[in-house]
């Protein structure tokens, strides 16, 4: 675990159309705060469908680091977001304002508060490897094939979860 200590800052979460952004703008607007956003859809440029990513004149408003910063093809995770979240924050406390931080995504929320695991990163040809074995098979063969090998946590899983089936195996 990589326990951090944080600088003072507010966490704004919620589900999609909870009314974050609008109460962040609002905050943005009447305290010393910078706004950064805890979305693992929003990273993404281009991504403005299906997102519930501020429109241009919001952003123009109240701007938010971590919006649009990478194309759509790479791989932005967790420890990425905490080592972004965590640099911004201290710049942000440096200027003498406060970090808010405003989304929807726990895994980052969790990730910046608790730390991360020190695993070792994802192997891209053994994700290629599961996912070709998953097209030709299907992921409740792949399922089955993780219920043989690590049976506690196949029992733990839906057949339908491929993402957490892929991470297992």
């Amino acid at each position: 675990m990589h326990n951090t200590q944080l600088p003072p800052a507010i966490f704004l979460m919620g589900p999609t159309a909870s009314g974050k952004t609008g109460a962040a703008v609002a905050l943005y607007a009447d305290l010393p705060v910078e706004l950064i956003s805890v979305d693992s859809a929003l990273v993404y440029r281009d991504m403005n469908i299906g997102t519930a990513k501020p429109d241009k004149a919001t952003l123009e408003t109240a701007p938010h680091y971590l919006i649009d910063i990478i194309a759509p093809n790479e791989v932005y995770s967790a420890a990425n977001f905490r080592t972004d979240a965590l640099r911004l924050m201290a710049d942000i406390t440096a200027r003498g304002k406060i970090p808010l931080l405003v989304g929807g995504t726990m895994l980052y929320f969790k990730a910046l508060q608790e730390g991360l695991s020190n695993l070792p990163e994802a192997d891209q040809n053994v994700r290629d490897a599961i996912e070709q074995e998953a097209a030709r098979l299907g992921w409740p063969a792949m399922h089955a094939k993780l219920a043989e090998i690590d049976p506690a946590t196949a029992a733990r899983l839906k057949p339908s979860d491929v993402q957490r089936i892929e991470r297992a195996l």
